[in-house]
């Protein structure tokens, strides 16, 4: 008897073990559009490893190819077990199609996450698709040097901006390195940053989406024209500026200014270590509150086709727990913060100043982001004819408001 029941203690020492092993040797596969963050992305999944015994190999596609190959993987068969997921509109349609994950039951996303930080990873059907990971902040990048040479304070209304501008230009110097090369970035970096100024958060965002409030009223004409007044003070020839030569300008000393975000803070100390640079959020205009354009950027889901579903879940549990959350901080390339409500700590003080722009203030997302997404490509021609002064302001605020209505009217 004896003798039996110390079989049976080995055997199961043994199962025990070879589950052990199993898991151990579990390799799960992630996608995303960030190549530039290889490095510290699998840092921090080797320390997951550490913790879980499970391996997760990051597999990155350029940023402009990402949404389109990852559909034809999942399509095919051959999607990674995790994946990054879009925020609003395009992570939202993959969980549509069967694709992403619903992750609303994984311990942790309904605690730790509020309203806010869940809103763009959230169906119709009120159920979450992805574990919120990252935001970033829209930001004005400035030469601290060159502003205490002219004297001259952070601007607090975009009135006081434009004071500032004009006094940069009388002495020479070129206020703002943007340009319009690339388009994409005079779209999603400057003039999305500016539109929560204008028309609040993501309540009066919805009244748009919703066609309550249209495209060339007050508000949004206001932004549009005050739009107009910033690319006066543009580089000569900006017409051929692209968004990589921004900070080559700003950081050799040819403009005093850059919008952006957050997300390139971690460059200037890489590319221009001398660089003695500040950021402040794009100011409102006078009279209404300063709000900030908050994009809620990265999040993280399982596909639904995995091989390792248990697998998948434990790392999107890890994900949405404050410890998990704190490693991943640490590892997170510059510029990138948290979104979990635990007091999560940024070990880099510039990316601890940059988030601390939007802790008072109105945030929201991208504008077009979650329903409008149709007005992508509207929005960047008639940006750029006002620019170019093809185009008056009233005239692209009523051709966006036709396009709006059919959007609306689908």
């Amino acid at each position: 008897m004896k003798k039996h029941i110390a079989l049976l203690i080995i055997a199961s020492i043994v199962l025990s073990l070879a589950s052990f092993v199993a898991a151990e040797e579990v390799t799960l596969t992630m996608g995303s559009w960030r190549n530039e963050d290889a490095e510290p992305v699998q840092q921090m999944l080797d320390k997951y490893k550490e913790i879980s015994g499970v391996s997760i190999r990051f597999e990155p596609t350029r940023n402009t190819e990402y949404n389109a190959n990852l559909r034809l993987q999942l399509e095919g068969g051959t999607g990674p077990d995790l994946f990054y997921s879009r925020s609003y509109t395009v992570g939202r349609k993959l969980y549509e199609d069967g694709y992403a994950m619903d992750v609303t039951d994984i311990p942790g996303v309904m605690e730790n996450f509020d309203d806010t930080a869940r809103h763009a990873w959230t169906a119709d059907d009120g159920k979450v698709f992805a574990v919120p990971f990252a935001a970033v902040n829209h930001v004005v990048y400035y030469d601290k040097d060159v502003f205490a040479k002219y004297d001259l304070e952070v601007p607090t209304t975009f009135e006081e901006l434009l004071k500032v501008c004009e006094t940069l230009k009388e002495n020479g110097e070129t206020p703002f390195a943007n340009g319009l090369a690339e388009n994409w970035d005079i779209l999603e970096c400057v003039f999305c940053g500016m539109i929560p100024n204008y028309i609040g958060g993501f309540e009066n965002r919805e009244l748009y989406e919703s066609g309550e409030r249209k495209l060339n009223d007050e508000y949004f004409l206001r932004a549009l024209s005050d739009f107009e007044k910033l690319t006066k003070y543009f580089p000569e020839g900006f017409q051929s500026v692209a968004n990589a030569d921004g900070p080559m300008l700003l950081g050799l000393g040819r403009a005093v200014m850059f919008i952006d975000g957050s997300w390139r803070s971690g460059a200037w100390d890489v590319d221009f270590p001398d660089f003695n640079w500040g950021a402040f959020a794009i100011p409102a205009p006078e009279g209404n509150a300063q709000a900030i354009c908050h994009h809620s950027d990265m999040a993280i889901t399982g596909n639904n086709a995995t091989k390792h579903p248990e697998e998948v879940k434990g790392f999107l549990e890890w994900l949405a727990s404050p410890e998990g959350a704190q490693i991943v901080t640490d590892c997170l390339p510059k510029g990138f913060f948290p979104m979990i409500s635990s007091d999560v700590k940024l070990a880099d003080e510039k990316t601890a100043g940059l988030k601390a722009l939007s802790d008072d203030a109105i945030r929201d997302s991208r504008f077009m982001w979650n329903t409008l997404f149709e007005l992508y490509t509207p929005l960047v021609d008639n940006l750029n004819g006002i620019a170019n002064g093809t185009i008056t302001v009233e005239k692209a605020a009523d051709a966006l408001t036709k396009l709006q209505e059919e959007i609306v009217a689908k």
